[in-house]
């Protein structure tokens, strides 16, 4: 029997087509997602706006082999986790499976004694961290499962995690000279009257793309120039600043001819770095001007990745001991 056991935490991504309309009406009923307090309100707006999305996001997908590569670089980064823990691990998603709830019943079949709740976003937000977080515990709480918890709920700061970010910048320069690149760090954005509220996610994502800098430059990897921009906009509401999209413009005003983008905020790669990233802001930055655009993957399954996590993991439920 295992002393502990680690869930990973992450939003999830349409296996198929037909997962598609079933992730964006979960997201979209997420209240940390479309902030309306009056749930039938909120499920019938989920709804609309899952239906009238569903073609977009088809699209999208066929783009990208119609399946997003979360869940298997998930399923392939747990095993490797828990070779390297030793304690079994298990995957959450918030809006596909393997749903929460599934994750709880192999948690109580486990016969684990402690468990490491591990969000799989670097900086904390309440969009992405707290409401994994507290799907994990509605769900325990419907099962009546309880048992000692240790949560780790950000870590930009970690040194082996962030080695594995610089290990991606390094792997896609390969052998091109970084002082011709414009760097940007490209988290996913949000609606600034959230930030206003207290989310402290800006400030962290802003602190994250300074530990990375510091450490490019520790490593004598100097870039044209580095900044620090959000994806992903949608709807009306005023989003924080800046955009990659004004950011991708004005690099190119001040002279930058090419450009190398990082996921920020995303350690598995998803719709959002495959698509997004990869195919439409690069074309945009293409459209532009740039000779040449090169985005970096997430950490994905890396083995490094693994270490990273696993000790995190290893930390975080000797202090629960403490």
């Amino acid at each position: 029997m295992a002393d502990y056991a680690i869930a990973l935490l992450n939003m999830g991504g349409a296996s198929d087509g037909e997962e598609v309309l079933v992730f964006l009406k979960n997201m979209f009923r997420d209240r940390h997602i479309l902030r309306i307090s009056f749930r039938p309100l909120r499920y019938l707006l989920a709804y609309l706006i899952a239906s009238t999305r569903k073609s977009q996001a088809l699209a999208r997908y066929a783009l990208i082999g119609n399946r997003s590569p979360l869940l298997s670089y998930s399923q392939s980064l747990a095993r490797k986790l828990s070779k390297n823990a030793a304690v079994p691990v298990f995957i959450a998603m918030r809006y596909t499976r393997p749903f929460t709830s599934e994750a709880i019943k192999a948690l109580q079949e486990s016969g684990a004694k402690k468990l490491v709740l591990l969000p799989l976003y670097p900086q904390y937000s309440t969009a992405t961290t707290l409401s994994s977080l507290e799907c994990f515990y509605e769900e325990m709480k419907k099962a009546a499962f309880s048992l000692p918890i240790a949560v780790i709920d950000r870590f930009y700061d970690h040194p082996t995690y962030n080695a594995c970010v610089i290990d991606q910048i390094k792997l896609v320069l390969g052998s091109k000279n970084p002082r011709e690149f414009a760097l940007i760090f490209s988290a996913h954005g949000l609606p600034q009257n959230v930030i206003d509220k207290g989310d402290p996610y800006q400030s962290e994502c802003e602190a994250h793309a300074q530990i990375l800098s510091k450490r490019l430059t520790l490593e004598n990897i100097e870039f044209k120039d580095i900044c620090l921009a959000y994806q992903s906009k949608v709807g009306p509401l005023k989003w924080i600043t800046p955009s990659l999209d004004t950011t991708i413009k004005n690099l190119y005003n001040k002279g930058a001819k090419k450009a190398l983008i990082v996921p920020l905020s995303f350690t598995i790669d998803n719709l959002e770095t495959d698509y997004e990233l990869s195919i439409d802001y690069r074309g945009r930055a293409k459209k532009t001007g740039y000779e040449e655009v090169l985005i970096a993957r997430c950490p994905n399954d890396d083995d490094h990745f693994a270490l990273a996590l696993s000790e995190l993991a290893n930390a975080a439920a000797i202090i629960g001991d403490a």
